[in-house]
């Protein structure tokens, strides 16, 4: 007997060429590339990245953690005002930009935010901007980041709205999941062209 014709899956959508170039710019940054899309984050998100230093309240004895620093503004920025500050980012060339612009203030490692390097309780704030869509396991970054800080340890993250790939509600959930309280989130829009940023406030119970 013979057997019905069984159609075949339909092919998968290959990653297009764009699509490549803008994960080596922004979402990987390797090589050419990667230096200039550091360069674009530079322009783009430097109002957002001292918006968030700002924010923070950094005093001049806490230790901070910049997750994916990027070309390193808020970096910079928040070197100038904490005790310690240490970034983590997973791609080289964002890392070597950052010690230019920041040379020995800062503390430099490759990392992300599901494997900071920090040992537990030893950070007073952790700051990310433009990152959280960028991490593999949102659940496991808000783990690490709970217990690489203090209690009464403060995080505070930003993103381009359009760009994340759940709501700023959500997040929050998310942050509540991992043990965060006194949750906040709200919308920020950057001054100039800069995208719609959606902002989280979250503390480490003392």
């Amino acid at each position: 007997m013979s057997t019905p014709h069984q159609p075949a899956p339909p092919p998968q959508p290959e990653t297009s060429g764009f699509s490549r170039v803008l994960d080596r710019a922004f979402g990987h940054p390797s090589g050419p590339l990667g230096r200039l899309g550091g360069w674009v984050m530079a322009r783009g998100n430097a109002a957002t990245e001292h918006r968030v230093v700002d924010l923070a309240k950094i005093e001049p004895d806490e230790t901070a953690l910049v997750v994916g620093p990027g070309p390193g503004i808020g970096l910079a920025a928040t070197a100038r005002l904490a005790g310690r500050t240490i970034g983590v980012d997973p791609s080289p060339e964002m890392l070597a930009l950052c010690h230019e612009r920041c040379g020995d203030r800062a503390e430099l490692r490759e990392g992300s935010a599901a494997h900071t390097g920090e040992p537990d309780g030893s950070v007073d704030v952790v700051l990310s901007v433009n990152n959280v869509m960028l991490w593999d396991d949102r659940a496991a970054g808000f783990a690490e980041l709970f217990r690489v800080l203090r209690p009464g340890g403060r995080l505070l993250l930003s993103a381009h709205e359009k760009w994340l790939p759940v709501s700023r509600h959500v997040l929050a959930d998310e942050a509540a999941a991992a043990g965060f309280a006194d949750l906040q989130t709200w919308t920020w829009e950057p001054p100039g062209f800069a995208a719609l940023a959606a902002q989280l406030r979250a503390v480490k119970p003392a």
